[in-house]
């Protein structure tokens, strides 16, 4: 048997008896979460749906804890795994306590009756997800983001050892969303739960997730940590980005770089200049910038946005030939926007740059762009 907790053993999955994706293997410890990412239509609703049941399996199998998944009882496997997809329950005539205690009904034997064990761990649980304010109003009648947590808390009173969210934040403001994966990671870290979840936020995934499943073309194309998934240009590669970029290391996607001959040279640093890149990409102004460090909080941005970056190793002190790199660059410009007042040992280059814009009368002010 495999030591994994959770693992696939050739899982095929699909529709009507049409493999979709084929050969799925999965392998969990417990208490690690797993994220699918890949372009819509790829299969990750598909593979989620077929692991927790709502989709035969045209192959392979499914174990939890040593055991055959599909060969439990229906009680057994309510109380062994949990689930929020994106459908929406019918929660007609029911209030949002009502429709998170059903997450007791594993629990609570043939007649559906709640203990009063069973109603303080939904009043625990609607804490923890911070909906108790919205216990007794109608459940078709809140937020959509209101509804996931709800649903959350309904997947939580289950006690589930596995719990399955099918793009759980699509409908989150960024502060729940930033919530709703706190309580998943806490609950991961406190009671070993272990999560399977399809995101978008490719940022929230390759921050929360313990490893990282990528599709695309009904295959799976790459499994590991996010550290072997989010390599340089793989993301690019694995959604079919043509407009924009994403950069790996840092998360964050970018729009398509201004094009033409930069018009503006920016003296920029530490992090600095990276509004000023945005506001002129917004306005379709192409522009260089330098001298950066290759590892500076500006470079990400600067590499996405710029016609031109002129760079240096980092720890490394700005050497003449990048100076006069910059130099001529700056000159070619018909602005130079200086975004700081200080500049340090190893970068006084860049000071030399600002003096000289100054002395030719083109250092402008960020305001006027």
């Amino acid at each position: 048997m495999s030591p994994y907790y959770f693992y696939t053993d050739h899982m095929t999955v699909g529709y009507q008896g049409v493999p979709l994706i084929e050969k799925i293997k999965i392998q969990l410890n417990k208490g690690e979460i797993l994220t699918l990412v890949g372009p819509n239509g790829a299969g990750k609703s598909t593979i989620m749906k077929s692991i927790s049941g709502q989709l035969d399996l045209i192959g392979g199998a499914v174990y939890l804890d040593q055991n055959n998944f599909f060969s439990l009882g229906r009680q057994e496997r309510s109380q062994k795994m949990a689930v929020v997809l994106t459908e929406k329950i019918r929660g007609e005539m029911m209030t949002c306590e009502d429709v998170v205690a059903t997450g007791r009904y594993p629990y609570t034997g043939r007649f559906g009756i709640l203990s009063e064990k069973d109603h303080q761990e939904v009043r625990e649980v609607m804490d923890l997800v911070h909906v108790t304010e919205i216990k007794d109003c109608d459940f078709t009648r809140i937020s959509d983001g209101q509804r996931q947590r709800v649903m959350l808390a309904r997947a939580i009173c289950q006690e589930p050892d596995l719990i399955l969210l099918d793009e759980p934040t699509s409908f989150l403001d960024i502060k729940y969303k930033l919530e709703f994966l706190s309580i998943l990671q806490d609950l991961k870290r406190q009671k070993q739960l272990t999560v399977i979840m399809s995101l978008h936020e490719l940022d929230l995934a390759q921050r929360i997730s313990d490893r990282v499943l990528c599709i695309r073309n009904h295959m799976v194309e790459k499994e590991g940590t996010p550290e072997e998934v989010f390599t340089p240009g793989y993301i690019r590669e694995l959604f079919g980005i043509e407009a924009g970029s994403f950069d790996e290391q840092t998360g964050v996607p970018e729009l398509a770089a201004p094009q033409g001959k930069p018009e503006v040279f920016i003296i920029a640093g530490g992090g600095s200049g990276r509004n000023v890149y945005r506001r002129l990409q917004r306005q379709g102004i192409p522009f260089a910038t330098g001298i950066l460090f290759e590892n500076d909080l500006d470079s990400p941005v600067a590499q996405a946005l710029a016609s031109r970056v002129v760079k240096v190793p980092a720890f490394e002190e700005i050497g003449e030939a990048e100076f006069r790199q910059a130099r001529e660059l700056m000159m070619e410009c018909r602005h130079v926007i200086c975004c700081r007042d200080h500049f340090g040992v190893w970068d006084r280059k860049n000071g030399e740059l600002l003096e000289l814009a100054r002395r030719e009368n083109k250092l402008s002010s960020p305001i006027f762009f």
